[in-house]
């Protein structure tokens, strides 16, 4: 008879230390295998043939690896409303100097181009991921999704939109990376 009492009560007591917990955790952190490892071997044709890479190829990891530094690496699609709401956020890390690569997810070139045309280019060279086949190599979840890249290695992800409240931290993290390659040259 008391065991009849007691049963429901554990099962109560352990879900309700399951849920506790999930109220520490922070649902935008989701962890990345890529994380302290080389990007994953990627190259996409271009979106627009620019100044810089006028071989008509948009996003190669062997060309971003060989130029050493710090780069961060964005997937948006034009189609993607939160995309829209974070190209601020990219536009202002630009001004700052930091190289942002796009790549254009799963997206009609056409409309990808609508997207920085209409909205400003933050980017050095995007990239055209028609398939989706790169963001699969690059664990991406949904877009916008953005990698810090110090020295051809994936050093932070950040799922989401970068709002304006994570600006603080991403430029603190970018500003670290930059002092410690500066510090090993």
């Amino acid at each position: 008879m008391n065991l009849r009492k007691i049963i429901p009560l554990l099962v109560f007591a352990v879900l309700f230390a399951f849920l506790f917990r999930g109220l520490s955790l922070k649902p935008r952190v989701i962890p990345s295998v890529l994380i302290d490892k080389p990007m994953p071997q990627t190259v996409l044709p271009a979106l627009m043939v620019s100044e810089i890479s006028k071989t008509g190829i948009g996003f190669s990891t062997d060309q971003i690896t060989a130029k050493g530094g710090l780069v961060l690496v964005n997937f948006y699609a034009s189609w993607c409303p939160p995309c829209r709401i974070e190209h601020p956020a990219l536009l202002r890390l630009q001004k700052l100097g930091y190289k942002i690569y796009g790549i254009a997810y799963k997206d009609k070139p056409e409309d990808a181009q609508n997207f920085v045309d209409n909205l400003g280019n933050p980017y050095v060279n995007i990239g055209v991921d028609l398939k989706g086949k790169a963001g699969v190599d690059w664990g991406v979840y949904a877009v916008p999704e953005t990698f810090v890249i110090l020295n051809g290695r994936v050093i932070y992800k950040h799922f989401g939109v970068i709002h304006e409240q994570d600006m603080e931290d991403i430029e603190a993290l970018l500003d670290k990376a930059k002092t410690s390659q500066q510090e090993k040259k």
